[in-house]
Formats: C-alpha cells, structure tokens, sequence
C-alpha cells in the first residue's frame, strides 16, 4: 500500500480506484476507523459511475503516522473537558482536526490533485466540514455523512451508544473481534449485521492493531469545538446523508449541518444506522454521484 509524506513528521497511507483521469473523489474515515471501513466493493461500485476514488488512513490509525510521543489519558481528558480546565485538556492533545483536515489536502496535493470532491463519514465528516471551511478553493463539493457540527447540543449520542463507545475493546484478536458486536447498538435496526462487524474487527485487527491513536484523535475531535459560525459561511456545494436508525450521532446532527450551510441538501435515509449496509449503497452511491456531477 502507497505511503506518502504529507507534510514534516506526517505520513499517510492511502490507496485508489478508478480512472484517475476522473472527477476525484476524496474518502474521509472516522474515529478510530482504518481506510477499510470504506468497503473496496463500496469504492469500486463508485469508481465505475466514473469517479477516481481515494481512501486513506487518518494519522494514529492504520497504516499512517503514529503520534507514540504524546500519550493520552482518555479518563484524565474528559475530565478536564467536564470541569471547564481547557488550559489542561489543550495541553494533552498533540493535534486537532485541523491538522487532520490538512492532512487530507496534503495526500491531494501529493497527488498532484488541486481539487476534490471530499465525503466524510462520522468524525471524518468533522474533518471534510474543516477542509471545506479552511481551504474552499481545494474541495469541488461536500458531503457530510452521519456526522455534526461541533455544537454540543446537536448530534448527542444515546446513553447506551455511549458507553459502548467508551468501553475498552479487549486486546486479543478474538476478544476483539467478538467485542465487534457491541456496535449492533447503533448499527441499522433492519440490515445490521454481527458477522460483518466481526469481520471487519478482524481485518482492522490484522492490519494495524492500534487503540493508543483513539485517545488522542477523540481528542482533537472534542477541541474542535463548534463549526456552525464557519457553516453559515460556507458556499462549497454541500450534501448531507444521515440515517434515521443512527444513535451514535443523532439525526439531529445531521439536520442542523443541513440548516445552517446556504443551499445544502438534505439527505435522510430510513434503515441506517451509524453505518452503510451493502443493501442501502445503490441509494447511497447514486446520491454521491449526483452531487458530485
């Protein structure tokens, strides 16, 4: 798989399908999440309605850089953030989703491409809004999958969600991957499915093993803070997708990010979760394609 340095100390891994003479299509992971949560059948089916699609590892996951040198204590953090001491909360996090957002246009501009069309999905959502706020000129389009703004009252997680969210996933692969099924909580009600979360615990597993990124990107993702001065202003070309089954990031986020980017359109799909079931892609897929167009 095709590293590449995006910026000093910063390497990403990424890969590509399709014909890269087409309009570029840039694949934004979330929390947590390596390149392969973008299924390669999910990449292939977009790339054959003519779009060069690009996947790549956010820096502490996978295959790109890891930040060892900056230990986080995830309990110490949040309690930082609940008592109100930012000072001590800043001071834990190496980065923030702005950097990761530059990360992003750095593998495009490594790649030689200007301009793309940028899709994120949960926090990755977080980091493509980030692109298009900072750095305009470089994204065609936006979408914003199953994802929020930054403000705290929008897009909150049900309970249960959460805990399964903060729960430590065991260290051996096959308590790791049976841990996978705690996810059906905010998984689609009708298609989600145990074996698929099983088996993509297995390959993330066996690819790059890594719960110390997750401390510090969670991190970067609550000091973000609020994006929806930035939204009000934006004028990149903007879609929406969340589902209506998500508990982990409330449709709620979804609608408010919708309300407050001028002309964004709005798409809500019945039967999804916080994920993409194989079964809703052609819905999916056909919105990509048409507001990439």
């Amino acid at each position: 798989m095709p590293i590449v340095d995006v910026s000093p100390g910063v390497s990403i891994a990424y890969d590509c399908f399709g014909d890269p003479s087409d309009p570029p299509v840039l694949l934004v992971m979330g929390f947590g999440a390596q390149l392969i949560a973008w299924h390669e059948d999910f990449c292939r089916e977009l790339a054959g309605r003519g779009r060069h699609v690009i996947r790549y590892d956010n820096r502490d996951c996978g295959l790109s850089s890891k930040f060892d040198d900056h230990p986080v204590d995830v309990g110490r953090f949040i309690a930082a953030v609940s008592s109100g001491d930012v000072s001590a909360a800043v001071a834990m996090v190496p980065y923030r989703l702005r950097d990761m957002a530059d990360d992003g246009l750095g593998l495009l501009a490594a790649l030689g491409i200007e301009r793309a069309h940028v899709v994120g999905a949960s926090m990755g959502g977080m980091i493509a809004q980030t692109m298009a706020v900072t750095r305009p000129e470089r994204v065609l389009t936006l979408t914003s999958m199953m994802s929020s703004t930054g403000e705290s009252e929008y897009g909150r997680p049900t309970p249960e969600a959460q805990a399964v969210l903060f729960s430590p996933k065991p260290a051996d692969r096959e308590g790791y991957v049976a841990a996978a099924e705690r996810e059906l909580v905010w998984a689609s009600r009708r298609y989600g499915d145990p074996a698929v979360l099983r088996e993509l615990a297995a390959r993330s597993y066996d690819r790059a093993y890594y719960p110390a990124g997750t401390g510090r990107q969670l991190g970067a993702m609550i000091l973000g803070g609020s994006r929806a001065e930035a939204l009000r202003e934006l004028r990149v070309p903007t879609l929406v997708i969340h589902g209506l089954d998500d508990t982990l990031i409330g449709v709620d986020g979804g609608r408010r990010t919708a309300d407050l980017v001028p002309g964004a359109d709005l798409l809500l799909v019945p039967d999804m979760g916080h994920d993409r079931p194989r079964e809703l892609w052609p819905e999916i897929i056909d919105a990509l394609v048409a507001h990439t167009g």
